[in-house]
């Protein structure tokens, strides 16, 4: 049956929690999202059509899930919270276009994709602890989504937007260009949750680039990107090296790691990259190139 509750009031879902013995956990970084207009301007973003499929992640106690399923979505969702399992499927479990899946995110999305393939679509209030690691994951592991609308703490946002030479700039903004156009919608105060974060949260759309293949890119690009900045006050050759003589690329075993110290030059080179540059200051096209030039010597 479609809930009663009024999402918009902290007085009315705290006395659904006391009614029903059940709490906010802190681990799992809960806080319902109590701003009426922003839940309608979040849904709008995706532009989801009737009978389109979309993964949410967090739905908590269905306030924006309900907003989905009242457009014709056909709504996965996942969710950690026993309690919020148990209210979900009270809610929505007659509902032929929603489907629970009960757990971390983290570890049954896999399963999930590998079973009924990428549903397009994707929107979630993502706690901190797990927003950018979820999101590398999607990408790193070439699950790509046609439209992704996503709330996350503000300094996430940042980090996902980020343009080279900024401070913000991180492999997660490198991996967010990589596959998507990055564009920020709203910034919500903690006035707009409950309970209240002390922290603000902001609205993303990421919109799949059309200009290139995501799946394109070299296998070593994103374990790249993720070494050149694993160390920000390194020079690029100093972290190429580090990369080079990790394993991960071991093509040619232990012979090849032993010779990293003398190709990082060469290979920075052949990029196009000054060997004393900092992967904050490095474009996609640079890191694809160097990329590039990685997987033909794995070639040789």
């Amino acid at each position: 049956m479609p809930p009663s509750i009024n999402y918009d009031s902290p007085q009315a879902l705290r006395s659904y929690l006391d009614g029903k013995g059940l709490g906010m956990r802190k681990q799992f970084g809960q806080n319902f999202l109590i701003n009426g207009d922003a839940r309608r301007r979040l849904l709008d973003a995706l532009e989801l059509q009737p009978g389109e499929r979309v993964w949410e992640v967090g739905p908590g106690l269905g306030a924006m899930t309900i907003g989905l399923l009242e457009r014709g979505a056909l709504v996965s969702a996942f969710e950690i919270d026993r309690g919020f399992i148990t209210a979900l499927e009270e809610f929505f479990g007659d509902n032929p276009g929603f489907t629970l899946i009960p757990g971390d995110a983290l570890k049954t999305w896999p399963a999930v994709w590998a079973n009924t393939g990428n549903p397009g679509y994707f929107l979630g209030n993502l706690p901190y602890n797990i927003a950018a690691t979820l999101l590398a994951d999607f990408i790193e592991k070439n699950c790509f989504f046609k439209r992704m609308v996503v709330t996350v703490q503000r300094e996430v946002a940042r980090r996902m937007a980020a343009k080279p030479g900024s401070a913000d700039y991180s492999s997660l903004s490198v991996l967010c260009a990589s596959v998507y156009t990055v564009h920020p919608l709203m910034v919500l105060k903690g006035a707009s949750f409950y309970p209240a974060p002390k922290v603000d949260s902001q609205g993303l759309r990421l919109e799949l680039r059309r200009d290139i293949d995501p799946a394109a890119y070299p296998p070593c690009f994103r374990p790249l990107v993720r070494s050149l900045f694993s160390a920000r006050r390194k020079t690029v050759k100093n972290n190429l090296q580090s990369f080079l003589h990790s394993g991960i690329l071991h093509k040619e075993g232990p012979h090849f790691a032993a010779k990293g110290q003398d190709l990082s030059p060469e290979l920075l080179e052949k990029a196009g990259i000054d060997p004393n540059e900092r992967a904050e200051n490095l474009g996609i096209s640079e890191f694809l190139a160097l990329a590039r030039e990685l997987e033909n010597l794995g070639e040789h």
